[in-house]
């Protein structure tokens, strides 16, 4: 795939142009004097975000598609991962001729604040003290996330967005998008996501952090100074999220009660079960990639997510005035996130007058259903930016 690059330091500000190594990001960095104000109450400063553009941006600046990551993603959303080598996590949806289009809209996925590949986080350095923050890092909020990527847009020089899209932890981003800045977007694709997180989702989070802190090798977050790194805690803690994203019958289609690489069980605790040595994998291959301290971070800004507290416990305020054009996506079998949490939302936008459509897609694939190869949700999303795109003039702005 063909990709863009902005070059901040070099370029005059918004220019495009072929990215010198496809792999790595690019890095939008903010000093003293433009502090990231954060709901923790403390300023933010210096920080920076990494992420990637796909595309190129119209004469008019009006093509920009914002996509925001979910909990263990990042800003590699449809090329070659640096780290892992796999390709990025919506392939299936970002690319040339794909629903969001690279040859039709300028892409553009930052890595959020708090995570770990690039953007300021717990694992990064604090300017103040040469050595990682670690739990000295303020905690953030998906809020904080959205106006740093605000900040972003600013310093590329776009001033508004022909559309924010993400699934799950990137669809609590993209409500947030329609709540604090609904000049800047035209269209808003929230995808298997919510406007607060449940007491099941908040307790099987505690138990995942609970898993990495209880790992000796954590160190009270200081493992980055001391050498160690806190593997086993967050494999487990990724296991147990991982169940989360799948349904029962997924679970039972791919592995049902087979056994791995034996007909009978070995009277142990080895993964005698396909179901067993899957979760390990994924626990394993999880922490070549991923920071312990920016698992414990993500997870706590989703728990604190609760849009309707904001505008007096009233969701529809959230989104009074709004002009925008919205399509809202649920999934069966997602249990993590249900279809009645995106009903809530289609709800609140009914009853603040706003541009609607929802669509409840019958699968077995569970929460992870928005990263698959969903022909329906493929179908969906292509039809509504298309939509949207002739309602805004793309065609006319090229």
């Amino acid at each position: 795939m063909a990709e863009a690059g902005l070059s901040i330091s070099d370029e005059p500000r918004g220019s495009v142009r072929e990215a010198d190594n496809p792999r790595q990001s690019l890095l939008a960095r903010f000093g003293p004097d433009q502090p990231l104000p954060l709901d923790c109450g403390v300023d933010l400063s210096p920080f920076q975000i990494a992420y990637k553009i796909y595309g190129t941006l119209n004469p008019a600046r009006s093509n920009a598609v914002l996509l925001c990551h979910a909990l263990t993603g990042d800003q590699h959303v449809a090329s070659e991962h640096p780290v892992t080598g796999k390709l990025g996590w919506w392939e299936t949806m970002v690319g040339p001729g794909k629903p969001i289009d690279t040859n039709r809209y300028f892409i553009i996925c930052p890595n959020v604040v708090g995570a770990c590949m690039g953007s300021s986080g717990p694992s990064s350095t604090n300017a103040k003290t040469g050595k990682p923050w670690g739990l000295d890092f303020p905690v953030i909020t998906i809020r904080d996330m959205v106006r740093a990527q605000a900040m972003l847009l600013d310093h590329l020089g776009i001033g508004s967005l022909f559309a924010v899209a993400g699934g799950s932890m990137g669809g609590m981003q993209v409500l947030q998008w329609a709540a604090s800045y609904p000049d800047r977007v035209f269209a808003v694709l929230p995808i298997a996501a919510a406007t607060r997180h449940s007491a099941q989702n908040i307790a099987f989070h505690e138990v995942g952090r609970q898993a990495v802190m209880a790992d000796p090798e954590w160190r009270g977050g200081r493992y980055l100074l001391e050498g160690t790194n806190p593997r086993r805690g967050l494999a487990v803690a990724r296991m147990g999220a991982h169940i989360t994203y799948l349904s029962d019958a997924a679970l039972h289609r791919k592995f049902g009660r087979r056994f791995q690489d034996r007909s009978n069980p070995t009277f142990s605790f080895d993964a005698d079960f396909e179901v067993e040595s899957y979760l390990r994998h994924q626990g394993i291959s999880f922490v070549e990639r991923f920071d312990a301290n920016s698992y414990l971070y993500l997870t706590r800004a989703m728990d604190y997510f609760d849009l309707a507290a904001d505008y007096d416990g009233v969701l529809a305020n959230a989104f009074k005035g709004t002009t925008a054009r919205f399509c809202v996506i649920s999934f069966t079998s997602d249990w993590l996130f249900p279809t009645s949490d995106s009903r809530a939302i289609v709800h609140a936008l009914n009853a603040s007058s706003a541009r609607v459509s929802f669509a409840e897609i019958v699968t077995d694939k569970g929460h992870d259903a928005f990263l698959l190869d969903e022909p329906e949700l493929l179908a969906i999303v292509r039809g509504f930016l298309g939509s949207a795109g002739k309602a805004r003039g793309l065609d006319e702005a090229r």
